[in-house]
């Protein structure tokens, strides 16, 4: 075997994740800062941890929350005390249950699915919690950027699957407070804020992964990188204070310290709707046949068109096909995989002093970025999340092998993977490259400054922190809110 090969041990079979709105918090704690959005299960959640004082019989507080992302659903139960120590309220995560089927927004055509795709998770959540403490326990849902696909293709069809999804939560003995769809500014607000609680940036009292900024017992806080399946999020304080888009700004007063902090969520971007893109761009002028470069040699599968043109992201590619089905055939070339990538990003146009691409402002990088989510699932599996961060060129490096390796080959040396996964992480691996080095302008010395985190982080104190949602942008901000009261 290649030394691809030889230098992994073990690969998860990861459970695929994954803009308007809130221009600014401004507040003098965090739980004002999010009570903007106290609908959102993480922010009313807190605010029942911190403030409901009905006493119970065990006096334990639950919660549930859903998490709606573009690929799947997962229920989240929380257990908390409820008499707060010190003035810390400290939320253990009990118990998750994943959703059979995929995201919410896939049900917009089958609203009668809806009610039985909720059932298990829920009817599990009635077994875990005491039936005594039902009637006091919120149920919380958040839908992320595949709900957000849905509701600007069709904003009625939205509705009818948040309104589904709320009349079937309510037939359950909890306190329902309501399902709805998050901004993208949320997701990087989220994201931005339990990533540097986590790091012990705002309290000095937690650390994740052990990771610290160059220089130590230095303050100053993470970017965060975020990707989805329908969208990926950028969040960090910038070095100069200015932000030339104030669509971009969120401004923070935490812990008696401002931060100006700049964000933006790119929908169509998470790398499930990129690999759409691209095959619709790619898959004009054929014969019905795609010489595909980001599949592996031998690898084919048949795809509809109508498939293909269902998104809201592939809309500007869409044209008259003389063929109803298509066949990717892999050719496994990274390079010609960069390079038709590249060609997603329009970096021809910019009205700032300095743009991303698609005309989004982007301030010079600054600092170290923890990188989460599918960026950490795919970089795992290609064996770059290690402690010792592998330089650019190593990366690409052991790309170029990897995309080059045979199907045949790869599904029987990875046979524990499913074939989906498989098959995608020679695309997702160089969508990430070229995502942070030609859409973010991550440089060879600023890419060290990158660092990939998973979903288990440890920490100094485990009665403050019982785990953490494989999604951290749109959940985990509760838990730093309810640990730090």
């Amino acid at each position: 075997m290649m030394m691809f090969f030889q230098e992994r041990f073990s690969v998860p079979d990861p459970p695929w994740p994954e803009e308007s709105g809130l221009k600014s918090f401004c507040s003098r704690n965090i739980l004002i800062i999010l009570g903007f959005s106290s609908i959102l299960a993480v922010i009313a959640l807190t605010a029942v941890a911190l403030t409901q004082n009905k006493p119970l019989p065990e006096n334990v507080k639950y919660g549930i929350v859903l998490d709606a992302g573009s690929s799947h659903t997962s229920l989240y139960i929380y257990k908390w005390p409820a008499e707060k120590e010190n003035d810390t309220g400290v939320v253990h995560q009990i118990e998750e249950c994943k959703l059979k089927g995929p995201g919410i927004s896939r049900y917009a055509q089958r609203l009668n699915e809806i009610d039985a795709y909720l059932t298990e998770c829920m009817e599990r959540a009635s077994q875990v919690i005491p039936r005594s403490q039902h009637q006091g326990t919120p149920v919380y849902l958040g839908a992320t950027a595949g709900m957000r696909l849905l509701r600007m293709e069709n904003e009625q069809l939205a509705d009818k699957v948040l309104g589904v999804v709320t009349k079937s939560l309510s037939n359950y003995h909890f306190d329902f407070h309501g399902a709805r769809i998050i901004t993208g500014q949320e997701e990087g607000a989220y994201g931005w804020i339990t990533i540097n609680y986590l790091l012990g940036k705002f309290t000095q009292k937690l650390s994740w992964l052990n990771l610290m900024p160059n220089g130590g017992t230095s303050q100053e806080t993470y970017g965060a990188l975020d990707l989805g399946g329908a969208s990926t999020q950028i969040t960090f304080v910038p070095q100069s204070k200015g932000i030339e888009s104030p669509s971009n700004a969120l401004y923070f007063r935490l812990y008696g310290k401002d931060y100006s902090v700049y964000t933006h969520s790119f929908l169509c971007y998470g790398k499930d709707q990129a690999l759409r893109q691209k095959l619709a761009k790619d898959i004009r002028g054929t014969n019905g046949i795609l010489k595909e470069p980001c599949f592996h040699p031998g690898y084919e599968i048949v795809m509809n068109v109508s498939e293909l043109y269902s998104s809201p992201c592939t809309k500007r590619f869409e044209m008259t096909l003389p063929f109803d089905q298509f066949q990717i055939q892999g050719t496994g070339n990274y390079q010609q995989c960069h390079q038709s990538i590249l060609e997603l990003f329009n970096t021809s146009y910019c009205p700032y002093s300095h743009c991303s691409f698609n005309g989004i402002f982007l301030p010079p990088l600054h600092g170290d970025f923890g990188a989460f989510s599918a960026y950490y699932y795919v970089m795992e599996f290609l064996n770059f999340t290690s402690k010792e961060i592998p330089t650019q060129e190593k990366v690409i490096d052991t790309m170029e092998k990897f995309c080059s390796q045979p199907w045949k080959e790869l599904k029987t040396y990875f046979g524990d993977v499913k074939e989906k996964y498989l098959s995608e992480y020679c695309f997702s691996g160089t969508y990430i490259l070229s995502l942070l080095l030609n859409g973010y302008h991550f440089t060879a010395d600023s890419w060290k400054n990158i660092h990939f985190m998973g979903k288990s982080p440890t920490s100094t104190n485990n009665t403050d922190l019982l785990g953490l949602f494989p999604r951290l942008s749109s959940l985990n901000p509760k838990e730093v809110l309810v640990i730090r009261g």
